[in-house]
């Protein structure tokens, strides 16, 4: 299995195989972070064809072809930002996944208990600082690493990690009703 950079390397050379290959490993990871924060599967659709097109266009202007990775994690938030920003009635915690939406309703008061608890922590995650909020969200709910997180806001890694703490407890005292 060849590594991102020979994927890229292939690709700038012109290998539409190579490409194909480089964007399968992530398409549906980038598809599934812009579901989360558009919440609109559609959206999410033109946000993955989006960056699969602009990838194409500009992957030559990337300077390290080992961190394509998250190049195209940052293509795809800022297409999702755009999105964002032409629906202006859409909240960034809407990224929040539904977990009461995804328990059987078996038992009435665990479920309310858990809608109750999903929008308590969408309202905190509101309130957070939107540095803080975004780091929480790509770092909780999207899974990426302090440095990762760092190159898509272009700060350090120990800003990253700085920015997450203060946001944990922040949201740690904002759900201390739901421990």
């Amino acid at each position: 299995m060849e590594d991102d950079a020979t994927l890229v390397g292939r690709a700038l050379s012109g290998d539409h195989q190579a490409f194909s290959m480089l964007l399968g490993r992530y398409s549906e990871r980038i598809f599934l972070m812009a579901l989360r924060i558009l919440g609109d599967r559609a959206d999410a659709e033109d946000v993955a064809q989006e960056v699969s097109v602009t990838a194409w266009r500009r992957l030559s202007e990337l300077s390290d072809p080992a961190a394509v990775r998250t190049w195209l994690f940052r293509v795809a938030h800022r297409q999702c930002l755009g999105v964002l920003r032409t629906r202006r009635d859409h909240v960034l915690t809407d990224a929040v996944p539904d977990l009461a939406a995804s328990h059987p309703a078996s038992d009435p008061q665990r479920m309310a208990e858990a809608i109750a608890a999903v929008q308590a922590l969408r309202q905190a995650l509101a309130d957070l600082p939107p540095p803080q909020r975004k780091t929480w969200l790509l770092a909780e709910i999207h899974g990426l690493p302090h440095l990762e997180i760092a190159r898509l806001d272009g700060g350090t890694e120990q800003a990253a990690r700085a920015r997450l703490a203060r946001a944990k407890v922040r949201l740690a005292v904002a759900m201390r009703a739901w421990r």
